[in-house]
Order: structure tokens, then sequence, then C-alpha cells
């Protein structure tokens, strides 16, 4: 197909996007008086904004930011904005505290029907949750960031031709179901090291994002849990290509690299088309 052709379907893409978001507006399904909304930090800038939007159009709120002083104020703003004391909590939480948000939670169930007991993740397992996050985090993202303030300068100093390879993951360009984890903490270091490619000119940054490789990964991911996809030993890629195709990337100075190359559409359908890569991804891993 000629790229004139390709150019004059992007349009039509877009206004179905358009018309399909519209048909399925969450405000057909829930009027904006019979919304229930919970901001978390909400005491300043955009987060104290939206409450008061979400007030004047009448929804229930709950504002919850760590000063105590600054929930009191967007509380009294969001009930004269509402025309109305009823339908606006406020709460002083820590949302980074799993304590707290447990008593955000408590706070906001009081106020629902008897009816209305859905189940909740406990404290125990909200925790384990945040331990396994942080090693994921350590790994996937602290582990590269030491690495590069630690050899960059050296490397700028020492090097005719300096160069620093990244192999990251396709999770970290297109979202994977059950490996929400790994893809997040995977996409913060592959925007860590794009941005200190534009701040490092003088060095070579090469990005290379393999689909599933070969191997038993999922035995020492931190994030643990069982392979849900097909075999990867059977229908990954083999770590050999994958190895070579960095040292190319590095000998070519090359700064993105999709493996196999067809994921590089796959990357940009998904702001297209993103129904269909979320479907596919959830084929992929049985979810």
């Amino acid at each position: 197909m000629a790229p004139v052709s390709l150019l004059a379907i992007v349009p039509v893409v877009l206004a179905l996007r358009s018309l399909l978001r519209a048909r399925r507006s969450r405000r057909r399904k829930i009027p904006p008086v019979h919304e229930r909304v919970l901001i978390l930090g909400a005491s300043s800038g955009i987060g104290r904004s939206v409450a008061q939007k979400y007030a004047k159009r009448g929804a229930r709120i709950c504002i919850v930011a760590r000063r105590e002083a600054k929930v009191e104020e967007v509380v009294q703003e969001c009930r004269t904005a509402r025309g109305s004391e009823e339908g606006v909590l406020g709460c002083v939480a820590d949302f980074t505290n799993v304590e707290d948000m447990i008593r955000v939670r408590s706070l906001i169930a009081e106020g629902q029907p008897e009816e209305f007991d859905p189940p909740y993740a406990d404290l125990e397992a909200i925790q384990r949750t945040v331990d396994v996050t942080t090693a994921a985090a350590r790994a996937n993202y602290v582990g590269p960031l030491i690495a590069a303030v630690t050899f960059i300068p050296m490397l700028t100093s020492t090097s005719k031709s300096p160069s620093i390879l990244l192999v990251s993951s396709l999770a970290s360009v297109i979202p994977a179901p059950t490996r929400a984890i790994y893809a997040s903490t995977k996409s913060a270091s592959l925007l860590l090291y794009q941005a200190l490619a534009i701040e490092h000119r003088g060095i070579s940054f090469s990005l290379v994002m393999p689909s599933t490789v070969e191997g038993d990964f999922r035995a020492s991911a931190v994030d643990g849990g069982s392979v849900r996809e097909q075999d990867p030993n059977t229908h990954g890629l083999k770590r050999e290509a994958v190895a070579d195709r960095c040292i190319q990337a590095v000998d070519d100075r090359e700064k993105t690299v999709f493996m196999p190359r067809l994921m590089r559409l796959g990357h940009l359908l998904y702001w297209l088309m993103p129904s269909f890569i979320e479907w596919r991804a959830r084929v992929k891993y049985g979810f």
C-alpha cells in the first residue's frame, strides 16, 4: 500500500476511535451526581482543581492528602462548590503507607449500603505486593540508575566511542497483563536511559526491547508467578540471537531496537488501536 494511502487511513481510524469513545462514555452509565470519587493528593495543584470540578458536578468525593490544614481547606471549597455539607469527606493520609490506605478504605466503606461487601486485600497481602514491587524497582530501575551514574563519567573521559546498551523488554512499551510490576519498572529504566541519551549526546545509547526470550526467567523473577504464555523455550527468542542483535546495535550505534522487528508496528498500533493490542496481550498471557 502506498504511503499516501496509509496517511489517508489515519483520519478515518482517529474518527472511528472518537465515535467509539463517545459511545462508551462513562457518563452514559453513571450520571455525574451519582459518581463517587476518591482523590489521592488533593491538597494542591491538579488534584485540588479536579476535586473542585467534581464537586461542582455534584459528585460525592473523598479528599485525601498528608497536610491536615490543606485537607480542611479543600473540603470546605468542595462543599461550597457542591452546595451541600454532605457528600464530601476529608482524610489525612499518606498513600505510600499501607495502613493509611486501609484506613481510608474503611472510612469510605462506612457510608456504603450493608450489601456492599466486596472482597478486600488485607494488610499482609498489600504489604507483600509492596515488598515485591520494591525489589523489582531495585533490580530494574535503581540498578540501571546506579550503573549509569557510576560509569558515564568514566566512559566520556576514557573511550573514543562511548556506548551504553540497555537490554529492556517489549513489555516496557506494550503493557503485559500479569506482568504489571515487571513491565512498569522496565519502562521506568527505559525512559531513564532515553532521557540520559538526550543529556549525554557524546554517548551512543542502544535500547533493545526483545519479546519473550527462551529460558526459565520466571524462576528468578522478583515478582514471581508461573509462566502463563506459551513455553518460552519453544516459542521464545533465542538468547544467542538476542545477544548478536545487541552487539550489532552497539556496533551500528542504533538507538531503539525491537525484537522481533514487527513489534515496532505493535508499539505504533497500541496508540492507534489500543483495544486490539490489549486483546492480543490477553490472548498471549491467557488472561
